[in-house]
């Protein structure tokens, strides 16, 4: 049997132990793919993709700010210090911070009108982004594709491990 995509791409001469282990292998070197491409994308618009998650979650919020805690919880990469992420969203001046009047231990975070700007001003490119990279796989095979990888992930029906 001739070798794989994936085994001539990591110069791998051995077959995998199984169907699972070069499943897994695929998912790990895709997701660092389209991670590093993201990246690449987001650069020219002065993001990472986890500070553009960061604006996208404050978005869909919108106009109601949320404690930091939350957009942790929310991010699809969870990162160690969401204060941090925040500070710099801040400095970048595309969100405000503002402890809650009725704890002051609570950071409320609330996108800014130029983090709004900034986000609409990248929703055309990415949606052509994505459309080249994911798009040839079809709408039909991306919802497939979207569920099959829900399966793997563990859910409140499902404990992890």
């Amino acid at each position: 049997m001739a070798p794989s995509r994936l085994q001539e791409e990591i110069q791998q001469r051995r077959p995998f132990a199984g169907p699972d282990e070069e499943a897994f292998l695929n998912l790990l070197r895709t997701a660092f793919s389209l991670g590093r491409d993201h990246g690449a994308f987001l650069e020219p618009f002065g993001l990472t993709p986890t500070q553009y998650n960061a604006l996208r979650i404050l978005a869909g919020s919108h106009p109601d700010p949320l404690p930091c805690r939350e957009i942790g919880r929310r991010m699809v990469t969870p990162v160690p210090d969401v204060t941090r992420l925040v500070a710099r969203l801040e400095s970048k001046g595309l969100v405000r911070r503002r402890r809650a009047a009725h704890d002051r231990r609570i950071v409320a975070v609330a996108i800014t009108a130029p983090g709004r700007r900034l986000l609409a001003t990248i929703r055309r490119p990415l949606a052509a982004w994505l459309d080249s990279r994911l798009g040839p796989l079809g709408e039909a095979n991306l919802n497939r594709l979207s569920r099959l990888l829900e399966r793997l992930r563990p859910g409140p029906s499902r404990p992890p491990g």
